[in-house]
């Protein structure tokens, strides 16, 4: 049995979506104050992105993710058309080690190749060890020649998966 339902969010969803976002950044430490704006905006993202979303059998928010499939202010790591990249990976406290973030990711990777991009992307705070080795453990390669700093004291780590197509 799945862990949830992966599906494209709702427009009636979008609010909820950036709530839980900026909630798991904000736990977690992994978004300073001035984030919390961009995180926040589902809205503003489902516009340049495909908005996917994890719920239970009660059709409940477990998670969601931001999966950019042709660049656009979204993109902070795709070089080429032949990239994607998926960002703002959230899953609820209550929803964690349930393999909800995984069926996101995996669902992203779907999409992607379907889309027919050649590698996925992405970026992660250096100090997501979890993330990391959930990355890593589906294929992830660290980049290093990616790693970026958006603002002063902030590291990103970047990672490639190459998709057979």
């Amino acid at each position: 049995m799945a862990p949830a339902t992966i599906r494209p969010a709702r427009p009636d969803e979008l609010d909820a979506v950036g709530t839980l976002t900026v909630e798991v950044y904000r736990a977690g430490q992994l978004a300073p104050e001035e984030y919390s704006a961009s995180l926040a905006d589902a809205l503003g993202r489902a516009g340049h992105t495909e908005i996917l979303v994890a719920v239970d059998g009660q059709d409940r928010l477990m998670g969601a993710v931001a999966l950019v499939l042709n660049g656009g202010p979204y993109a902070e790591l795709a070089q080429s058309e032949d990239e994607a990249e998926f960002r703002m990976l959230a899953v609820s406290a209550g929803s964690r080690g349930k393999g909800v973030g995984t069926a996101l990711i995996e669902e992203c990777l779907v999409r992607a190749r379907v889309a027919g991009k050649r590698r996925m992307v992405i970026s992660t705070g250096d100090n997501m060890l979890a993330a990391h080795r959930r990355y890593e453990a589906l294929g992830f390669l660290r980049t290093p020649e990616r790693d970026w700093s958006p603002m002063p004291g902030v590291t990103l780590l970047g990672y490639v998966l190459e998709l057979a197509t």
